[in-house]
């Protein structure tokens, strides 16, 4: 089983800050099993591409189902056929484990 599986399968914990965000090293390592997702700076995203507004609709609501159920929201950018999600810990001003496990789930969501 790869990384993507194991952090797909993954529950978010909690952040109420106090904890320093990843580093540099642990962020690019969790980054490198998660294809097509980029990073800049204290961010982590990606655009994903539909052949209409329904389905690209319905990506924005199961994206959303799943970011309530981890309790982990991104910001989500939303236009005809396409749809970028951004993750990032306010928290703790930086990356977090949660964020890649968030994104994992989400890229999770087109192998259904």
């Amino acid at each position: 089983m790869n990384q993507v599986c194991d952090l797909s399968k993954g529950k978010c914990k909690p952040c109420e800050g106090g904890v320093p965000p990843l580093t540099d090293d642990e962020a690019a390592q969790l980054l490198a099993t998660l294809p097509g997702w980029q990073r800049e700076g204290a961010v982590i995203s990606k655009t994903y591409k539909f052949k209409n507004y329904y389905e690209t609709m319905a990506f924005v609501n199961a994206t959303a189902w799943i970011s309530h159920r981890e309790d982990h929201h991104p910001d989500v950018a939303v236009g005809w056929g396409q749809c970028t999600v951004s993750y990032t810990t306010h928290a703790i001003g930086g990356l977090s484990e949660n964020d890649f496990i968030c994104a994992a789930k989400i890229d999770a969501l087109l192998s259904l």
